[in-house]
């Protein structure tokens, strides 16, 4: 039988710190090549966009996929978890679930690139995921927005802050402009197939010669020790785009939790 997940049942059981612990552990199986991500692909139709984006994460017991559309002024998110016999487990609307494992994981970056947490904290954007990004992070500079305009200048940047870009997942969005991306001495991207086909501020940077794509690194290389950070940081740049795995793994810990609470609706497919 598959579970059919509404938002009301996910908001009853999703939990930040649960969400995190699956979200890094999904990154570091990324890293140990024991999972895998495809990047987001995109098709356009009048009027509206369909988005499909799909991974696995065994450590989970998952593979699966989000495909979302944006259309009618609407976006509709779906999460398709297969188990790993094949068999479908589950279907989640997956707005706020989406919403949890992008701010677990700028928190899974937070704790990994500047375990000696700054004191201060800097929001930019007060959309509804800046909530889970709170809810997830302190201490941390975070931009989050859907802005086509760099939406701070780099002289603001404190000279070893970690900043946070969590909102350009398209290459005609930028947040942070070109020049703060040449002063980062660290540039870590949750991954970098996504990178290259989404990452505005470093597409745009790197076309105005102010980022070549070797400096980049990945977040599971991170996590999995095949990459040390200096030990006089400067400025660190997490670039985040948002990943599918990251999606099976906040279903890793929401199906569970719905399940043991007779949450959702029982549905037979595939006879």
């Amino acid at each position: 039988m598959t579970l059919v997940l509404r938002e009301a049942d996910v908001r009853q059981v999703v939990d930040m710190d649960a969400v995190i612990g699956a979200v890094e552990t999904s990154m570091r199986e990324l890293g140990d090549g024991t999972a895998q991500n495809e990047p987001r692909r995109r098709a356009f139709a009048p009027g509206g966009l369909l988005n499909v984006m799909f991974a696995t994460y065994p450590g989970g017991g998952y593979t699966g996929l989000k495909a979302y559309t944006i259309g009618g002024g609407k976006v509709r998110f779906l999460v398709s978890a297969f188990a790993l016999d094949g068999s479908l487990h589950a279907l989640i609307e997956a707005d706020l679930m989406g919403a949890y494992r992008t701010g677990a994981a700028s928190a899974v970056a937070a704790k990994a690139l500047r375990p000696k947490s700054p004191v201060t904290v800097a929001i930019i954007g007060t959309g509804y995921q800046a909530h889970t990004q709170v809810l997830a992070l302190s201490d941390i500079v975070l931009v989050m927005t859907t802005s086509s305009q760099p939406v701070l200048e780099a002289d603001w940047v404190a000279p070893h802050a970690l900043v946070i870009a969590a909102g350009s997942n398209f290459p005609n969005r930028v947040e942070i402009p070109a020049e703060l991306v040449a002063r980062a001495r660290s540039v870590v991207v949750d991954q970098l197939a996504t990178a290259r086909l989404e990452s505005g501020d470093l597409i745009q940077a790197h076309a105005a010669g102010s980022f070549d794509w070797e400096r980049a690194t990945e977040l599971a290389s991170v996590l999995t020790g095949k990459w040390q950070m200096p030990e006089e940081p400067g400025i660190t740049l997490f670039e985040s785009h948002g990943l599918a795995i990251w999606d099976l793994a906040a279903a890793s810990v929401v199906l569970p939790a719905a399940r043991a609470k007779g949450l959702g609706e029982e549905v037979a497919f595939f006879g």
